[in-house]
């Protein structure tokens, strides 16, 4: 069901240069499919929404009724349990306090001679948020990506969710109260996505467009981007366990099938100094993976994308931990803090035996949508931070520009750009004043100039 690899870091077996390239979402046919109901949508509105609607959800809908009504979701709160209200506004109050940690100041400078130097920091306006309703429901994930976008101070939230959801779903219904959303449409798929990057006769365009999706919302998502910003394109979720021979092996065989049972194509790798953990890791998957309702998934994810992978040091398996740049990452070791600060490629670290990768996807607070794929080498978790854009501003006084115009033309006169230069000369010289003559067109005359 599971591999048990020993690791060579001459030789890196297959099944690990697997791991590490895993991510790449190469899919030509689907991409040109998604290309065609994009360009639709963005071409002919409402219409398009109406018609791919009916042939992909099989439900028939009016532009009228796109848009899910208060009532609907104020009905849903009769279909739900009090423990599940409860932990989920704890949750949100959770992630609220983490993130308004985040909030970032803007500052000036002042540097004498009248120059001030600024930084503003606003949220985005519009955001767009998709809300996917495929093999199972994810109201942490609406929580996850909204609050920190509301901490932000983003405006206007706009929610996209197939029709399925707001027919059979009253938790995410629920949620969406909780949050304050209540720009809900019925759409789904690319179609979705095409509808939030270019705006219809009724949905309206945004800045930004954030959530998880299937392959077609990825695609549609990378393909609109720069039309307007996007979060991440996430694959497959993942975690990496690295554990020492103090590890609790039915804690880490619960950990690996809890990442399985996402989809087929999760990834669950454990890492660890100890053979003889690993073989016991093994075996308490196949025991545990008895009790779980998706046993079928998980046994394809772990026969596909999983493996017991066998170090010779700890120092070899951060290593590999780092080259693999894991979304979850779990340090099940005697010092955990002491791997930590070798760690330097994951989206979320967890620290310790009773840290488990469930924690922080609902309750603890930092938001848990995580660069994927080994795109934490380079990418960070969902936070304020994409919420906001900066602004530099920057005052300059006559004096200012007359004691440093040399410098400022003499850089722009090595990059050939002779307007720049002449921007800052005609400044110096003290502009439209009656020993600097114009000509008609307010232009220097270049005979006094």
């Amino acid at each position: 069901m599971i591999e048990i690899i020993e690791y060579d870091t001459k030789r890196i077996n297959k099944r690990v240069q697997e791991v590490i390239s895993r991510g790449n979402l190469y899919f030509p046919d689907i991409d040109i499919e998604v290309r065609a109901i994009v360009d639709a949508v963005r071409d002919m509105g409402d219409e398009v929404l109406v018609k791919l609607t009916e042939e992909f959800d099989g439900v028939s809908i009016s532009p009228s009724s796109f848009r899910i009504p208060p009532s609907t979701i104020e009905a849903a709160y009769e279909k739900v349990d009090a423990e599940f209200l409860l932990a989920l506004q704890e949750s949100i109050q959770n992630i609220t306090k983490y993130h308004e940690n985040e909030l970032m100041r803007p500052f000036r400078l002042e540097e004498g001679d009248g120059v001030s130097l600024e930084e503003r920091v606003s949220p985005i306006e519009k955001v767009g948020l998709y809300v996917p309703g495929g093999k199972a429901i994810y109201p942490s994930s609406i929580v996850m990506n909204a609050v920190p976008a509301k901490v932000a101070g983003v405006s206007r939230i706009v929610v996209m969710t197939p029709p399925k959801n707001s027919a059979d779903n009253p938790h995410v219904l629920v949620t969406f109260g909780e949050l304050g959303l209540k720009e809900v449409y019925t759409l789904g798929g690319a179609q979705a996505i095409a509808a939030l990057a270019f705006g219809t006769e009724t949905v309206p365009k945004v800045d930004k467009i954030i959530g998880p999706g299937n392959i077609y919302v990825a695609l549609a998502k990378r393909y609109v981007y720069g039309v307007v910003d996007i979060d991440m394109i996430a694959g497959p979720s993942e975690v990496v366990v690295l554990a020492d021979d103090s590890a609790d092996p039915m804690f880490i065989a619960a950990d690996l099938l809890a990442q399985s049972e996402h989809d087929q194509m999760a990834t669950a790798i454990c890492i660890t100094t100890s053979l003889r953990l690993g073989k016991e890791v093994e075996a308490e998957i196949a025991r545990q993976i008895k009790m779980l309702r998706r046993q079928r998934i998980v046994a394809e994810s772990l026969k596909n994308h999983g493996a017991i992978i066998v170090v010779k040091t700890l120092e070899e398996g951060i290593e590999l931990v780092n080259l693999i740049a894991p979304e979850h990452l779990e340090l099940m070791t005697q010092n955990p803090r002491r791997c930590l600060r070798k760690v330097k490629n994951a989206g979320a670290i967890f620290l310790g035996a009773y840290s488990p990768v469930p924690v922080g996807d609902y309750l603890a607070g930092p938001s848990h949508v995580l660069p994927t794929g080994g795109t934490a080498r380079y990418s960070s978790p969902l936070s304020v931070y994409d919420f906001v854009k900066r602004s530099s501003i920057i005052e300059y006084s006559k004096g200012k520009i007359q004691k440093k115009g040399t410098l400022i033309r003499r850089l722009a006169s090595v990059e050939g750009l002779e307007g720049h230069a002449r921007a800052i000369e005609v400044r110096e010289k003290g502009g439209s004043s009656p020993d600097l003559p114009v000509d008609a067109n307010g232009g220097l005359n270049e005979k006094s100039a």
